[in-house]
């Protein structure tokens, strides 16, 4: 997609739009190239059943435990 500055102003719903569709957006200045947005195609991956949370009431281990777990002690980050 190819749109303008007055474009980024104005029809910016459709900009976005665009980078939703994974489509890299030109922007023009006067007619001439001025830069470039770039989709970000990345997805996790990670489906809901996968996620290590899910289906946790059937474990035994206290919910301090489990949340502690998942989100890692304050030591982890190191």
């Amino acid at each position: 997609m190819q749109a303008s500055v007055v474009d980024l102003l104005y029809k910016m719903n459709d900009v976005l739009n665009a980078l939703d569709r994974n489509e890299d957006v030109e922007i023009l200045y006067r007619g001439k190239r001025k830069g470039m947005l770039v989709a970000n195609a990345t997805r996790t991956g990670m489906r809901v059943a996968e996620h290590p949370y899910f289906n946790s009431a059937r474990s035994r281990a206290s919910v301090e435990d489990t949340m502690d777990h998942l989100r890692g002690g304050r030591f982890r980050d190191l």
